[in-house]
């Protein structure tokens, strides 16, 4: 990949959400930098940890649940334990049953990305498995999200 096919690295300005998180001593791998698969789970935290903190998802008993389809991340600089982190999350397409998810891992007080990657979330019926609509309410809070400057109607349109 040439270096004009690289995505621009992100900034903490391209982000409507953040959430600390703390690196442990087990996130460093041989090569004394947090390992790759750790990042997932920094998306998945602060994806989740909106929908909870907003009460979007009731992961025990409500009726909609995202199953990730899609995930993808791109590294510009390593992070290492006892590196503070924040996450930043941002949507970047709000579909009819479909979420993008973007999000910016940032060292410190860094403003540029050290890594940025992806989530794609279809929503499902808990039971059936089967895609529904967003509920309203999901379709609200994550509209706060959505990448600035973005039209809405493209960023509402199914996927």
């Amino acid at each position: 990949m040439s270096g004009q096919d690289r995505p621009a690295q992100a900034t903490r300005a391209d982000f409507a959400h953040f959430r600390p998180i703390a690196t442990r001593w087990g996130d460093n791998d041989v090569y004394g930098h947090v390992n790759n698969v750790v990042y997932y789970s920094f998306f998945d935290t602060v994806v989740a940890g909106y929908h909870v903190e907003t009460g979007l998802l009731d992961f025990e008993t409500g009726p909609v649940i995202g199953l990730v389809v899609e995930t993808g991340c791109r590294y510009f600089a390593p992070i290492a334990f006892p590196d503070r982190v924040e996450a930043g999350l941002r949507v970047a397409h709000l579909g009819r049953s479909s979420v993008r998810y973007e999000i910016g891992i940032f060292r410190g007080d860094e403003t540029e990305a050290s890594a940025q990657g992806h989530f794609v979330h279809v929503y499902v019926d808990r039971e059936s498995r089967r895609p529904v609509p967003l509920p309203d309410n999901w379709r609200e809070g994550l509209t706060k999200l959505l990448v600035p400057g973005r039209d809405e109607t493209e960023a509402s349109r199914s996927p």
